[in-house]
């Protein structure tokens, strides 16, 4: 009821009925709710992809801290991907000007992580984070051209 009241003062202010405020075409309605939903999912599969990230940073860090040194490479590049990971969410929940840049950056670090998580196949917690790397690189992709083909 607030929302309206608001939309009624600013549209008296600007000379406008209620009916022109919301009178925009359902193909444009619709063209904008997938353009948000698209940022929206490529938010929440950052930011998804960050924790876990997070998660194989201390996997493997615990790892090479007992001898395993072929972990270390795999926590480096793992956190390095949980931070892409990290500002591509926020840029992307934002609509930021950057985040085709950022998700760009971030799809390749996905793709450094899961490639390295690979490595280990016999370790449920790295296929996870491969997994979740690839949706993840997939997703921002997709954000970084629809972006593009927009602009």
């Amino acid at each position: 009821m607030k929302n309206m009241l608001v939309l009624a003062a600013f549209a008296a202010a600007f000379g406008l009925s209620i009916s022109s405020v919301h009178s925009a075409p359902p193909t444009a309605i619709k063209a904008a709710d997938a353009h948000h939903a698209m940022y929206a999912n490529c938010a929440k599969i950052c930011a998804d992809c960050m924790l876990e990230c997070e998660k194989m940073v201390h996997h493997c860090s615990e790892l090479a801290m007992s001898g395993k040194k072929d972990h270390a490479r795999p926590a480096a590049i793992a956190a390095a991907c949980a931070e892409l990971c990290a500002v591509s969410a926020k840029l992307t929940a934002r609509h930021s000007d950057l985040a085709p840049a950022s998700c760009e950056a971030c799809a390749k670090a996905c793709d450094m992580c899961a490639a390295e998580c690979e490595k280990f196949p016999d370790m449920p917690e790295m296929k996870v984070c491969a997994d979740l790397c690839k949706k993840c690189a997939i997703s921002c992709r997709e954000m970084a051209k629809m972006v593009h083909h927009k602009q």
